[in-house]
């Protein structure tokens, strides 16, 4: 291979579920750089709340890579690593100035507002707290962190407030189940 089409790039590493950090520990045994953003979360526990640092993006972490062949195999060789990003051409690199952007951010200490932002009508379950069960359709955001949510029923419309930690997005079920 020449050496001029060898450049050092970031690219993102797909990883088995919950081996973020296994993975990013093996990179660099192996002297690969790697960089596995993370940030603190508050978790409840049935009998205390604590807080917990977790990837910011669950199931994936960033290489710096040449893609030299034996490389790129020692990247795929780690334990948890699946694959790394890409299409049909190949891996995708990402932007450094998205990594800074990153590195800078995590290192902040400052809360990073994550995940997917809930839509209008988006089907949801409350996972938590006394409406445990609870299956519906997303209405709106209603102050921090509030959500509202509405379930169906005989031709009626009954809505809850309750915290959006203890809402999780269903995949997309039959419009139908969500009323009676």
């Amino acid at each position: 291979m020449n050496a001029d089409v060898l450049i050092r790039k970031w690219y993102v590493l797909y990883t088995k579920s919950r081996f973020e950090n296994v993975v990013d520990l093996g990179l660099h045994k192996k002297s690969i750089e790697a960089f596995l953003p993370k940030i603190k979360k508050k978790s409840i526990r049935r009998d205390r709340r604590v807080v917990l640092e977790v990837p910011l993006f669950p199931g994936y972490l960033f290489v710096r890579t040449d893609l030299h062949p034996r490389e790129h195999l020692d990247i795929l060789k780690t334990v948890g690593s699946v694959h790394i990003i890409g299409n049909k051409e190949g891996p995708i690199p990402v932007h450094d100035d998205t990594i800074a952007s990153l590195q800078i951010m995590v290192s902040s200490g400052s809360e990073i507002m994550t995940g997917r932002q809930l839509k209008q009508g988006d089907p949801v379950m409350v996972v938590r707290g006394v409406f445990v069960g609870v299956v519906g359709r997303f209405i709106r955001y209603r102050g921090k962190s509030r959500v509202i949510v509405d379930v169906d029923a005989l031709g009626q419309s009954a809505g809850i407030e309750i915290a959006e930690e203890d809402v999780e997005l269903l995949p997309e079920i039959d419009s139908n189940r969500l009323t009676c």
